[in-house]
């Protein structure tokens, strides 16, 4: 060493006395850092013998057997002290135990986490950074609360969080009156559970976070058996529920917990609107079951392309406000954290944070996933979106041009599409008008949007990462899933911590691919595979014990319901609050049959739902099809519901030699031209006819003689459509009792009901 530090002295031409004196500051200096060492090891060591001892305590409280015995618990903890010091010294030796997947994957986590901070040190030049800090350019300071969200910052070095974890700036709302009420709120919580004081009772955004599930709900929760134990009748329909009845007292629950500055903006575009009484309006009521927090399944939505815009937008409105108060709720939550942990001393910051107080984030910052089937719907809800964002918070709409380009109907295109636009008008003008409606916009079933809310601004096409809502379809959302199994570089972890999901429109999703929907409900609230930045300190436990999945709220919107959307909501939403969702009665279409048509309805036997398409297929070979191929009349159409039944039929009319011709939704537009004049000619005897080939295109048919509904279609309004395109004077309708849901959309409840019972097989309607 010394020889080291003389080199070291003559290259700097220091004197050996020079020399001698730096070999004394530096062992002095070693001295004193060796010593600082132990100081520091001695003093964790002293907190972790306290911590030991204050937990004692409160166990030994907790479990005194009656006041009368205060006095000798006392004196027997008091006694004890030296046996605990003794444990203490004891634990440290104790052998080594085999640690758990939970400890390991909070090991796995730190280690990424340092890893994490150390390169964001290294290169100091994060993009996320940048953006955050020119979106507190206005504030004029920098305030501590704001440095310790800094990338790279440790947490007990100062550091609290980092650019993906952090959420949203760090200014106060001073425009908000409920400021104060939440930190009353967060102060009224008893080891992580919100009392039930006045404060605490408003807000059910915490009172449904905070909630502490215990071994015997997490038990019933996995057992997917729903009790619904209350009904509420409203104007045309009833709402039930699980667990207690809310409705019944909802102008105490109206706007609990709701921004003062949302409810304010919203109440001001209400009346803009022409609204008159705000409080009794859909919206209102919508709202307050959103902000249940319990899943919803509203399956009787009249929307925007059916004539029914005031619905569906109240609706809308309802769930898109719900997201926003989530949103700015949570990133409330985080700010207050931050500011009272800026206030504190570092010795301290690590005992606080183990307060469940602090615990206010998930895995990753998106908390809302939207999924909807078309571009042009994505426009109409992010629209909305923007317009009941108040001022103050979107100051700047960034990437806004790009957005209306991208998903806006026509905007953008060159001149020779908008040409060919205007050519093909008049072929548009033959569709019914809820197609033109529904179609008339972008298409565009594969898309995909972050989007973030800063302090003053909105950021359209946001890292998914960084957003706070994601807007996307289901094939677009799918598409991501099958690239991360693909590519080991890629994963979804932003899934992770989706705690509202909302299926909007999901009666046209299911002339999609509904399957896709099943996939990504199955791959929300996964624990991520890698940690993203994220301050685990304060990581919520329910996260991390892998029950994200028993907070997540679903809120699914359809026009009508089948057997998969009640799938996916029985299975796969289990909110530990509960559920909600509507019981209709249909009074059916069959009055918008025009002409004058024998409707013929043969109910077939089948002794489950699994069995009934196999029972389908056999009464329609040997009780329909031999009366069809011993007529010598053509015009038949045989419409089916089902592609797999599309492929069934056709495949058994091949093995039959018949006549016949398809018109599919993967068919050609070559061939179905030919097809359709074959038909009327009278070329081929027997046309093929799916549901999703007519909800994509709503071809009339010339020269239906006959027409056989194989199976029912799912969207009522199409039953009266095909029936409409009848020449001949009767049509057959097949069903089973497994096919109620279908059939009370088409001919009432009360009739179904009757028909799916009676001991009759055939009925008749004229």
């Amino acid at each position: 060493m010394q020889n080291l530090v003389a080199r070291f002295g003559r290259k700097l031409s220091i004197s050996n006395s020079s020399t001698t004196i730096l070999i004394i500051c530096f062992f002095y200096l070693l001295c004193k850092g060796m010593k600082r060492t132990l100081e520091l090891n001695s003093s964790k060591k002293n907190q972790n013998l306290n911590k030991n001892r204050r937990h004692r305590r409160e166990q030994k409280l907790n479990t005194r057997p009656s006041p009368s015995d205060d006095s000798a618990e006392d004196n027997s903890e008091i006694a004890s002290e030296e046996e605990m010091e003794a444990q203490n010294k004891e634990e440290e030796v104790r052998e080594y135990k085999e640690p758990t997947m939970y400890d390991s994957l909070l090991e796995s986590l730190r280690t990424k986490q340092e890893e994490y901070n150390t390169d964001s040190e290294e290169s100091g030049d994060d993009v996320e950074q940048t953006h955050d800090v020119s979106d507190d350019d206005g504030d004029g300071s920098d305030s501590e609360a704001s440095r310790l969200s800094e990338p790279g910052a440790s947490l007990h070095g100062g550091g609290l969080g980092n650019p993906v974890g952090r959420i949203g700036g760090t200014e106060t709302d001073d425009d908000d009156s409920e400021a104060s009420g939440s930190d009353g709120e967060q102060e009224l919580r008893v080891n992580g559970q919100p009392t039930r004081g006045a404060c605490a009772s408003t807000s059910s955004f915490h009172s449904h976070l905070d909630h502490k599930l215990s071994k015997e709900e997490v038990d019933k929760l996995e057992k997917k058996k729903w009790n619904y134990k209350w009904v509420v009748a409203m104007s045309n329909y009833k709402w039930k529920g699980t667990g207690e009845c809310f409705l019944k007292e909802l102008d105490n629950f109206l706007f609990h917990g709701l921004k003062p500055t949302l409810h304010k903006h919203w109440l001001g575009i209400y009346e803009k609107s022409g609204g008159a009484d705000f409080d009794s309006s859909k919206q209102r009521l919508f709202f307050s079951i959103c902000n249940s927090y319990r899943d919803i399944l509203h399956h009787n939505k009249k929307p925007f392309y059916l004539k029914g815009l005031d619905e569906d937008s109240s609706t809308m409105d309802a769930y898109v406000m719900h997201s926003l108060n989530h949103i700015f709720r949570t990133r409330d939550l985080v700010k207050k954290n931050e500011a009272k942990l800026a206030k504190l001393q570092e010795n301290v910051k690590a005992d606080i944070l183990s307060n469940e107080a602090f615990l206010d984030r998930g895995f990753t910052r998106p908390k809302i996933l939207i999924l909807l089937p078309l571009a042009s719907v994505a426009f109409r809800v992010v629209k909305r979106l923007i317009d009941l964002t108040p001022p103050k918070y979107k100051s700047n709409v960034e990437e806004h041009e790009r957005f209306y380009r991208e998903f806006g109907a026509g905007l953008g295109e060159d001149k020779e599409e908008e040409d060919a636009a205007e050519i093909s008008e008049s072929k548009r003008s033959s569709k019914p008008s809820d197609f033109e409606t529904l179609f008339g916009g972008n298409n565009n079933d594969h898309f995909m949007i972050g989007i973030k809310f800063t302090r003053r601004s909105i950021r359209l096409y946001g890292d998914f990462y960084s957003s706070d809502m994601i807007v996307a379809s289901p094939l677009g959302l799918i598409t991501k899933i099958g690239e991360a199994e693909l590519y080991k570089d890629k994963n979804v972890d932003y899934l992770s911590s989706i705690e509202v999901l909302i299926v909007d429109h999901a009666d046209v999703i299911l002339m999609q691919n509904w399957s896709h929907v099943n996939t990504i409900v199955e791959q929300l609230n996964r624990i991520p595979s890698e940690q993203h930045g994220t301050d685990i300190m304060r990581i919520r436990q329910w996260y991390l014990d892998g029950q994200a999945s028993f907070y997540r709220q679903s809120i699914i919107l359809s026009s009508h319901i089948n057997p998969d959307i009640n799938g996916l909501f029985n299975h796969h939403c289990l909110n530990h609050e509960g559920k909600v969702k509507l019981a209709s009665e249909y009074k059916g279409v069959l009055p918008k049959v025009v002409l004058q048509i024998r409707q013929i309805f043969e109910r077939f036997h089948a002794n489950t739902a699994e069995d009934a398409d196999d029972a389908r297929f056999d009464y329609f070979t040997k009780k329909v099809f031999p009366k069809i191929k011993d007529s010598t009349q053509g015009g038949i159409v045989l419409f089916i519901s089902s592609y797999f039944e599309f492929i069934r039929v056709r495949n058994f009319l091949k093995s039959q030699e018949a006549s016949f011709c398809l018109l599919g939704e993967y068919t050609e537009q070559s061939d179905i031209s030919r097809a359709r004049g074959w038909f009327f000619d009278g070329k081929k005897k027997i046309m093929l006819y799916t549901e999703r080939a007519h909800f994509y295109h709503r071809y009339k048919i010339r020269g239906i003689q006959n027409l056989i509904i194989y199976s029912l279609p799912e969207r009522k309004e199409f039953y009266p459509e095909v029936v409409n395109m009848l020449q001949g004077s009767a049509c057959t309708v097949l069903f089973s009792r497994f096919d109620q849901l279908r059939l009370e959309r088409i001919v009432g409840t009360a009739a179904s009901k009757r028909m799916v019972t009676s001991d009759k097989g055939v009925f008749v309607f004229c």
